[in-house]
């Protein structure tokens, strides 16, 4: 998939790892904060924070109430070797910059996974002779950064090369051991019937090799998809395949799929829109998806003119909207509880929990009373007003 790397900047790669805290994590040096829990991870969107007019993630935080970014994309050297680096021009070893963004997100109480992969560029899988080595160059990521969180990108035209996804599946597993906890996803084209021919062999590889991530992901776009009804049906499609690689029942494959989809305008000229996402969240949450995520925060702004001359931008998304329209529905994921019935309205509550205040601050679960109704926090918030905004932090449980 394109994702606007071709045109606009180096191509990288997308990590999204999300996992509970561990001993060997929390020892690394890089100041690591207790993990969030996986659905954030599995919720984070893609932020490039060297290029396309990089968005000021507090800023997001503040707005919207994301707490998980995926930062974008490592890969290897463009002048050859078996070392991380950020977009194949800045070390991993010596980055200064992209550690200050990783600080200030952790400081509000978020953390970061880190993509790898992605479309164009070299990647680690194709620079390293062998499973072992290019997991050593990921474990210098992970170790830097303090991730518990990593996702594998595998694409054009990485994923064509059977050594290359060889040696990054293998490092999959071998960081997955040797990380205890480490969230890991794996990411890879969508297609109508699911993904394609090189996105299956990827799968049975994985199978070959023994090794299962939290999920694997599909991207549902630059592959002829209309909105929301041709992306569930690729879904649906990919769920069937999981179910024949490995022996999975429904339930058990929707439970280790993703959707990555992309907000606005995509590079081939689909568009999709707020309802689409809407649409698709719905769809993800009520099969009990365990990620879904978006390409890119860079691109969750209004153009100048909001169809940007019906034109593909790595800095807005081509479509009318507010500026962090499609994070929201990040954030309406990590605070979901999948239903397994039909959602049913609240009674009525007997009495008013205390008064919600302008200055408490509120974790999700936490409850306050406001205009004769009680809410329930749904993620951190203060100064947010219960019931003022659509996509706000809380949850109406009835009146009282």
């Amino acid at each position: 998939m394109r994702r606007l790397r071709a045109s606009l900047a180096a191509a990288a790669a997308v990590t999204t790892v999300a996992a509970s805290t561990t001993a060997l994590v929390a020892a690394n040096a890089s100041g690591a904060t207790t993990a969030l829990s996986n659905r954030w991870y599995a919720a984070a969107p893609y932020l490039m924070p060297l290029d396309n007019n990089p968005p000021d993630a507090s800023a997001i935080m503040d707005a919207t109430g994301l707490k998980a970014f995926q930062l974008a994309f490592v890969l290897a050297p463009n002048g050859g070797g078996c070392s991380p680096t950020w977009g194949g021009t800045s070390a991993v070893s010596s980055d200064t910059a992209v550690q200050s963004v990783v600080n200030t997100i952790r400081a509000k109480g978020g953390d970061v996974s880190v993509s790898i992969g992605g479309y164009g560029g070299t990647k680690l899988g194709q620079a390293c002779s062998d499973p072992a080595a290019t997991a050593a160059a990921y474990q210098q990521v992970i170790t830097k950064y303090g991730l518990h969180a990593i996702d594998f990108d595998l694409e054009e035209p990485e994923y064509e090369n059977t050594a290359a996804i060889h040696n990054e599946i293998g490092a999959a597993k071998i960081l997955q051991q040797n990380n205890p906890g480490l969230y890991v996803s794996v990411t890879t084209a969508g297609t109508a019937d699911g993904t394609g021919w090189f996105g299956k062999q990827m799968l049975l590889e994985a199978k070959s090799q023994g090794f299962t991530p939290n999920n694997f992901s599909i991207m549902p776009f630059d592959g002829g998809f209309n909105g929301a009804a041709s992306q569930t049906s690729a879904l649906t499609n990919f769920n069937s395949i999981l179910q024949s690689t490995f022996g999975w029942d429904q339930a058990t494959a929707y439970a280790h799929e993703g959707f990555s989809g992309m907000n606005g305008r995509s590079d081939t000229g689909e568009y999709f829109t707020q309802n689409d996402f809407q649409t698709v969240l719905d769809f993800a949450t009520s099969h009990n998806m365990d990620r879904f995520t978006f390409w890119s925060l860079n691109r969750d702004r209004q153009c100048a003119t909001p169809d940007n001359g019906g034109a593909t931008s790595g800095t807005c998304s081509s479509v009318a909207q507010s500026a962090w329209d499609f994070a929201k529905y990040s954030v309406k994921f990590a605070g979901v509880t999948p239903p397994t019935s039909p959602p049913t309205t609240p009674p009525p509550s007997t009495g008013c929990k205390t008064a919600w205040s302008s200055a408490s601050v509120y974790v999700q679960g936490d409850e306050a009373s406001y205009n004769h109704h009680n809410w329930k926090a749904k993620w951190w918030t203060q100064n947010e007003t219960p019931g003022a905004a659509e996509w706000g932090p809380w949850q109406d449980e009835g009146s009282c």
